[in-house]
């Protein structure tokens, strides 16, 4: 394996190093921050064809509402400068934000009549896992992975205020020459209205702030997203054990599987931004019988999670970011606490070629707190130091490299992994 992990290692290290995190809120606003407009925008930007605000400055970290971007897009229209690429970029978000461009008395009809009522994008990526754990006998179990996804995610319009959103995934496992059907991830119609967001239906399940501790997964239900500069985020549905990972150390540890498919769930989280700081405080409560077990309470008839959670950013300047957070579980006995420390440094822009960034953080996850963390080196209820970094290799194809190395809560045996993927985006 030692061959194989350098190997893999000093290739994703050649093509790219690792990726700086963006632990801002993410204040789902009438454009949110993970838009590929923010991108396309600061692609913009670095070319010289748009100055941003009024006072020549893209604050794309920031809350933007559309009629902001739209004067920016008029600027870009307006403007000799850029490439042909740069100005099929602007043709694109001129289509996007046809209707505030409109209401500026900025004509764009003829990008109108040939625009598609359903927008397709999507993204092509190969992955590359290689984990090794050691078990309570000290036996070393391996275990590698090679798959590539094609994901594609349609957006239809409805009106001027909804849309309905979908994602479907299908992979290819290259050690084992075997494709999956093409699965429907998510399906939702969302309302955008002047600080205000509704979801409804199978919707992304994550919390107000990027690599957050609990979820980066889907579930079923309703999600609605208020304010402005005091941001609330509430959801209520029901999530399938699928999409949690409680099912996996239960297993291992009392040889039985959970003895339901699905949790109620509900949360609430707030989010406010009191200049460089961000700060985010989070309730999750969850009912289903799978936590009536002495894996998860001493008294093993529990039903119920009570999981609250409290984070922090700090940005230094414009590369620096510093981001900590601590989760707890009221209601569980056992592994009933999870937390961060994240050091951040630049940010690879998918758009902008020869971008990077790197980041190192520690990472303490809680099988019964951490159901589904968002991070792709760190593993469910394990503890230690990861460190990645990303590289854009050319617009919208970006590589990275992760690896951690700490141990398993269970049973404070080893654990190590390596991560390496390659992505396209169209």
């Amino acid at each position: 394996m030692k061959k194989t992990v350098l190997s893999v290692l000093s290739a994703c290290l050649v093509m790219g190093a690792a990726s700086g995190v963006s632990a801002a809120a993410n204040p789902f606003s009438d454009v949110p921050a993970d838009h590929w407009a923010y991108d396309a925008v600061a692609a913009l930007v670095a070319d010289g064809v748009i100055e941003g605000y009024g006072d020549g400055n893209y604050r794309g970290q920031q809350n933007i509402t559309r009629y902001e971007m739209a004067q920016m897009v008029a600027k870009a229209m307006a403007s000799s400068k850029g490439s042909a690429a740069d100005k099929a970029l602007v043709d694109k978000l001129a289509t996007e934000f046809s209707v505030e461009l409109n209401n500026l008395g900025v004509r764009v009809a003829n990008l109108e009549r040939n625009a598609d009522v359903v927008k397709w994008s999507g993204e092509a990526r190969y992955t590359y896992t290689s984990q090794r754990t050691e078990g309570k006998n000290g036996k070393t179990t391996d275990s590698t992975s090679e798959a590539f996804l094609l994901r594609l995610e349609p957006k239809a319009k409805v009106n001027n205020n909804w849309n309905v959103h979908a994602r479907l995934d299908t992979s290819l496992d290259v050690r084992e020459d075997t494709t999956d059907n093409v699965s429907l991830k998510r399906l939702w119609v969302q309302g955008n209205y002047k600080n205000f967001n509704v979801k409804l239906g199978r919707i992304p399940d994550t919390t107000n702030y990027d690599k957050n501790l609990m979820f980066f997964t889907q579930f079923s239900g309703i999600e609605v997203n208020f304010g402005k500069n005091v941001k609330v985020q509430a959801r209520a549905g029901r999530i399938n054990k699928d999409n949690l990972r409680y099912d996996e150390s239960l297993k291992r540890a009392t040889g039985r599987k959970v003895n339901e498919d699905v949790a109620a769930i509900q949360s609430l989280a707030v989010t406010v931004n009191p200049g460089k700081l961000s700060l985010t405080g989070a309730y999750y409560h969850f009912k289903s019988r799978m936590f009536k077990d002495a894996f998860y309470s001493k008294g093993a008839d529990e039903e119920h999670a009570h999981i609250w959670e409290g984070a922090a950013t700090y940005r230094f300047d414009k590369n620096v970011s510093l981001t900590g957070a601590y989760m707890q579980n009221t209601a569980a006995d056992y592994y009933n606490r999870s937390g961060v420390l994240h050091l951040a440094y630049k940010g690879a822009n998918k758009l902008q070629q020869g971008s990077w960034g790197a980041y190192v953080s520690y990472r303490h996850q809680g099988g019964n707190t951490s159901m589904y963390p968002s991070c792709d080196g760190a593993f469910y209820n394990t503890k230690g130091i990861e460190v990645s970094a990303q590289y854009t290799i050319l617009p919208n194809v970006q590589a990275k490299a992760i690896y951690f190395r700490g141990k398993q809560l269970e049973n404070d045996r080893k654990a190590e992994k390596l991560f390496g993927r390659v992505e396209y985006w169209f």
